[in-house]
């Protein structure tokens, strides 16, 4: 199996921003503790494809209601693969626990962004039947899959990142 990709934590001063940015409700003290509890993903099996990504906040979303989760993450990635994130099947498959951009793409240029390339994930309950989905800090909500992929011959992509969402332009 070849090595192409290593997970860390943004800065303990990006992701109290961010968080407190996306929770104003919460206090730096609240921030910088739940900093200190971030797990970086792994894999729980040896053929397990994904890397599960685990919420740095408590919720509950009925269905219909959304949450973005700063995950406090970040990934250096070899120049031809990208991480690709989805629900973690259980919950899509017993809630319809949908990402909200359907599959969540981190380009490798990502990682130097202005932000750290402080991974967001903003999940909603797409639930049908009226289940309610309660994540605890900590529990493992999103997976990632690093995949490989190729270019055009005639590719001539030089552009600079810096950011995320709509970075490259519209």
């Amino acid at each position: 199996m070849e090595r192409i990709a290593k997970f860390e934590k943004v800065s303990e001063d990006r992701f109290v921003a961010d968080y407190l940015d996306t929770f104003p409700e919460a206090t730096r003290e609240e921030a910088t503790k739940i900093y200190g509890e971030i797990n970086i993903p792994v894999r729980a099996t040896k053929g397990s494809a994904g890397y599960d990504i685990h919420t740095t906040a408590e919720c509950t979303l009925e269905p219909g209601e959304s949450i973005k989760i700063p995950t406090g993450i970040r990934c250096r990635i070899r120049e031809d693969y990208v991480l690709m994130l989805f629900p973690r099947s259980g919950l899509g498959f017993k809630y319809r626990l949908q990402l909200d951009n359907s599959v969540g793409v981190i380009d490798s240029d990502y990682y130097f962004s202005s932000n750290e390339g402080h991974i967001f994930v903003k999940i909603t309950n797409d639930s049908r039947t009226g289940k309610t989905v309660v994540l605890k800090r900590g529990d493992r909500f999103a997976q990632g899959v690093f995949l490989q992929y190729g270019i055009t011959e005639d590719d001539e992509a030089d552009g600079v990142r810096d950011g995320g969402f709509n970075s490259t332009g519209s």
